[in-house]
């Protein structure tokens, strides 16, 4: 009907009259029979266009009209042809897994009749539900397929699995070789912590002294302490955190703990002279004689003229004179310009009745000009009383 409407507004726009426009088209009738009036020539010119139209709608609707569905096709699935089971060599060991195998394969007569359920499924059914199921139940069988072949390849490496430290799986295609491959970094692994827990314990003993350091830097002098101890606990041969930690022992006093790491690091090497001597002094200054460390590290202090001396004051000490001229004299042989040497040479020569020598001791002293004012006047008193 719009497009009757649009000829209709088309022809009143240009103002011509229906009858004009259509004149021409039409045939003339025979001249007994009377002409049409202007009113019934507009009438069937309309008439004749509204016919067009509704051919024209018509028409259209019938090009675009659906296809009709197809009636509905009865699907019968094709019976599957059964699966080739390929028979594999299975070893003795395993008579379980062959028994198991065969039982999970479906039966030619269970294959007919899921056909025949599959014929009778109605055909009203889209054919959109029917062929899921019918793929599920295809994949179902290919699956016990594949798990019978599993089986079958597990029983036959099962004389392998032994050797291997987990248990395989039935997916796994892992051999001998393999596993002897993994055993290998396993072992590797196993030697890398041994070595890894002595670089461990080095490691410790290290940080620990270097945490005691920074305790120490900032006057935490417990922690400090206590820091050396545990590196020290880590790695007993540690000499900078042993001589730090005496060190802080003796400043504070504490002789005893002092003596007690001095004592455990000569036991773990006794080739250290500078750890005796002190040993010594404190075990002097305590009321021992000091002599017994001394003489013990003495093999390994040899041209020290200050370990000489030392052991040579601490047997003059218990009066052992003879044996302290001989240290004395070593120690010179090191330093002979050294005046308190060349005086306390003196003394053991005068105690043990050898005063000439001990006047030459004296004097040697006295010219070394290494002495304090107080230790001058004791040589110079020491030359008068022998000149007598």
């Amino acid at each position: 009907m719009s497009l009757i409407n649009q000829m209709l507004q088309d022809l009143d726009a240009r103002g011509t009259p229906v009858g004009e426009s259509v004149q021409g088209h039409v045939k003339p009738v025979a001249p007994e029979e009377r002409g049409l009036s202007k009113w019934g020539i507009k009438a069937a010119a309309v008439v004749g266009v509204a016919a067009i139209a509704a051919g024209g709608w018509v028409a259209w609707r019938y090009m675009h009209k659906p296809a009709p569905l197809p009636p509905p096709v009865m699907v019968v699935a094709p019976k599957p042809a059964p699966a080739p089971v390929v028979e594999l060599p299975v070893p003795a060991p395993a008579p379980q897994v062959q028994q198991a195998a065969p039982s999970d394969e479906p039966a030619p007569d269970a294959a007919k009749d899921e056909s025949a359920a599959e014929v009778r499924t109605s055909a009203r059914e889209e054919e959109g539900e029917v062929a899921p199921k019918r793929k599920a139940k295809v994949a179902e069988r290919k699956g016990k397929h594949a798990a019978a072949s599993d089986a079958k390849a597990v029983a036959k490496k099962g004389k392998h699995a032994a050797a291997s430290d987990a248990k395989p799986e039935p997916s796994s295609k892992k051999t001998k070789h393999e596993a002897v491959a993994q055993a290998a970094p396993r072992k590797d692994m196993r030697t890398a912590a041994v070595q890894g827990r002595h670089e461990t314990t080095t490691q410790r003993a290290e940080n620990a002294y270097r945490r005691a350091l920074a305790d120490l830097q900032e006057g935490r002098l417990t922690d400090a302490i206590a820091g050396l101890q545990r590196a020290l606990q880590a790695e007993p041969r540690h000499e900078a955190a042993r001589q730090t930690l005496v060190g802080l022992l003796v400043e504070n006093k504490r002789n005893d703990e002092a003596i007690r790491q001095l004592q455990q690091a000569l036991a773990l090497d006794a080739r250290q002279p500078s750890l005796a001597m002190l040993l010594a002094r404190l075990q002097i200054e305590g009321g021992g004689t000091g002599i017994e460390t001394l003489t013990k590290t003495l093999p390994y202090a040899a041209g020290n003229g200050e370990y000489y001396a030392l052991l040579a004051g601490a047997l003059q000490r218990q009066q052992r004179h003879h044996e302290a001229v001989e240290q004395y004299q070593t120690a010179l042989r090191t330093q002979p310009k050294n005046g308190v040497w060349w005086m306390g040479l003196g003394i053991a020569l005068q105690a043990d009745k050898r005063n000439p020598d001990a006047v030459n001791a004296f004097q040697k002293a006295k010219e070394s000009g290494t002495l304090s004012s107080e230790l001058q006047a004791f040589v110079e008193r020491r030359l008068t009383q022998l000149s007598r």
